[in-house]
């Protein structure tokens, strides 16, 4: 009987060592951000469209994104920048370049802003 027991309670030990250590695939990078807030990265965009040089990175558009990897950032500000919460007309590879850039991010390699 308690054979029994310790075979249950090895095979139990086994299963959960097993199912937790399975990592699950990460899903697709989304914005965490709300949309309407990135409307600040306007005035950066702006700023770096007239070769304003020398813009540090600290504007209130860089500290939305700072925290997000590199592909989250370029997520939220493709989709800022498809939904035009920015109010300009774009380029969207470049502009999605120079905000990432200006914010110390960089544009994943193969990303397409869809």
């Amino acid at each position: 009987m308690a054979s029994r027991a310790v075979l249950f309670l090895l095979l139990n030990i086994m299963f959960f060592t097993i199912a937790s250590s399975t990592s699950l695939p990460r899903p697709p990078a989304t914005c965490s951000i709300d949309t309407l807030k990135l409307g600040v990265c306007a005035n950066l965009l702006n700023d770096l469209v007239q070769l304003v040089i020398g813009t540090p990175p600290t504007t209130p558009c860089c500290s939305l994104i700072g925290n997000l990897v590199d592909l989250e950032a370029a997520v939220c500000l493709c989709t800022a920048i498809k939904a035009n919460v920015l109010g300009i007309n774009l380029n969207v590879p470049l502009s999605l370049s120079l905000l990432l850039n200006n914010c110390g991010k960089k544009v994943p390699s193969g990303f397409q802003c869809a």
